[in-house]
């Protein structure tokens, strides 16, 4: 638990900037970083809350409704305006790129996790790095990417086969959420780093580790990231071991005479700009910009994929009635129980269903933009320099756009797909918003949807006992206490 003295202002509209805050009082909040829901075990979709936001943000709630949609607050020295008012947010979705972009405070207080890649940086650096990156994740190599996702939960499934035979019952209590992170790691490794994926799955083990010690950090605190501090030094530690480690497995490729065809050839081939200098000033230099990329293609490609899979397999274990509608559609798309890319489209209602956890469980909590210009949205003009947040979980519930059982798990709202579930399409932020909209969403999906679809064509499900309904944020909101479930072979 956390007490904070912040600092809330209304925002009134108006054409001036400077008057766009001047009414301002000081609330002291206590905020808590996790909201615990107790099952019943005999009837969980009714016992299973998914408007947890109310709890782990009732601090934002709480000032919405007494401020309004749209209000100013700070974080220590970071001051930002908080944006729920999905016309707003849809004008936004709208900007330029040279009109928004990511804090500038983001590479100092991520830097060690995510330096100047692709997910921070902006201007010249993001733009070459996304005409880079972007292209690797078409359809036509996501569909490349198939067989080796394939494989890599085959091996998983059968972990679980063995697991399920050892028990008399032929039921066994996994908890899911570890071993689906670990699948996510194998796959990133295998996409990323091609035939050298062992030594990539411990630079990953490396980045698990600086995510879970950085999530832990309070943002905004003048000084604190240059503290010789425990936690600090661990992270300096860990910082310096994965870039050693990135750029020897670098000097390991460049001393070979064939080309792999990954993700690291791909950064490697976009670094090739950079001379290992930095003569634009920019903060970019040759092996800064492999480092970066690569861990952030691990950030975004693994951790947020495994959390999403870990809460789609709780829903559907929570609502049968879906499970068998998900299961069926799998076994007859899929004819001998494996999918292949051309089958993905056809999977209709996992698709739903994925749509709709994201929906109530994205990984993301905020969308983040620096105004780099002067804007007006709707009648209030925003200055330059400001951090506008929009918090997605609670713009994912608003009944206004979503409907009176926006707190409710209704895949079926997604029937006609993301521009068909709700009043505002860009209100659905799991991916970013505008033309900072994630590159690997297409990725995502794919990914989501092999491993779901294998793991309902080989077992049935359902909340085991020891489940608690717990969430917590660590960079990202995943369950506190793991996700475990009774599996059983089909």
């Amino acid at each position: 638990m956390m007490m904070s003295t912040t600092t809330t202002t209304k925002l009134h509209n108006s054409s001036s900037p400077t008057k766009a805050a001047h009414q301002t009082t000081t609330t002291t909040t206590t905020t808590t970083t996790t909201t615990t829901t107790t099952l019943n075990h005999h009837h969980f979709p009714n016992f299973i809350a998914h408007d947890w936001p109310s709890t782990m943000f009732s601090h934002l709630q709480n000032w919405q409704t007494q401020y309004g949609p749209n209000f100013i607050y700070s974080t220590g020295r970071i001051q930002l305006l908080c944006m729920t008012d999905p016309e707003m947010v849809k004008e936004l979705s709208f900007c330029k790129s040279l009109s928004l972009g990511k804090p500038s405070y983001q590479p100092k207080e991520r830097g060690p996790l995510l330096g100047l890649g692709i997910a921070t940086s902006n201007g010249p650096i993001w733009a070459h790095q996304r005409k880079i990156i972007a292209p690797q994740f078409y359809l036509d190599k996501v569909k490349g990417m198939v067989n080796l996702m394939v494989d890599s939960t085959n091996s998983l499934i059968t972990s679980w086969e063995n697991k399920i035979k050892s028990q008399e019952k032929g039921i066994a209590d996994i908890t899911i959420d570890e071993d689906l992170k670990n699948l996510s790691a194998d796959i990133i490794s295998r996409a990323c780093f091609g035939s050298n994926y062992s030594h990539g799955q411990q630079i990953f083990l490396k980045l698990r580790t600086l995510q879970n010690i950085m999530s832990k950090k309070f943002p905004g605190v003048p000084g604190s990231r240059l503290m010789p501090t425990k936690s600090n030094r661990e992270i300096w530690r860990l910082e310096k071991e994965i870039r050693t480690m990135i750029l020897e497995l670098v000097k390991q490729r460049e001393a070979e005479t064939s080309c792999e065809n990954d993700l690291l050839q791909m950064i490697m081939e976009g670094a090739k700009n950079y001379d290992g200098i930095d003569r634009q000033g920019l903060g970019m230099t040759r092996d800064k910009f492999i480092v970066d990329n690569c861990k952030t293609i691990y950030l975004a490609g693994h951790e947020t994929i495994a959390i999403t899979a870990s809460w789609s397999l709780m829903l559907l274990a929570a609502y049968p009635e879906w499970q068998a509608r998900a299961r069926a559609e799998v076994l007859q798309v899929c004819s001998d129980g494996v999918p292949h890319a051309d089958m993905l489209p056809s999977l209709k209602t996992l698709s739903m269903v994925i749509h709709e956890t994201l929906r109530l469980y994205s990984p993301s909590v905020y969308v983040i933009r620096e105004a780099f210009e002067d804007l007006k949205l709707k009648d209030i003009v925003i200055p330059k320099g400001t951090n506008i947040q929009i918090p997605v979980p609670i713009l994912h519930r608003i009944p206004e756009i979503w409907g009176c059982d926006s707190q409710e798990f209704n895949p079926q709202r997604f029937e006609n797909g993301i521009l068909g579930a709700s009043k505002i399409p860009q209100a659905y932020l799991p991916f970013g918003v505008g033309t900072r909209i994630c590159v690997g969403q297409r990725l995502a999906h794919t990914q989501l949807k092999l491993i779901l679809s294998l793991i309902l064509s080989k077992f049935s499900f359902s909340l085991s006992p020891s489940y608690q309904h717990s969430l917590t944020c660590r960079l990202f909101i995943q369950p506190q206490y793991g996700i475990n479930l009774n599996l059983r072979r089909l």
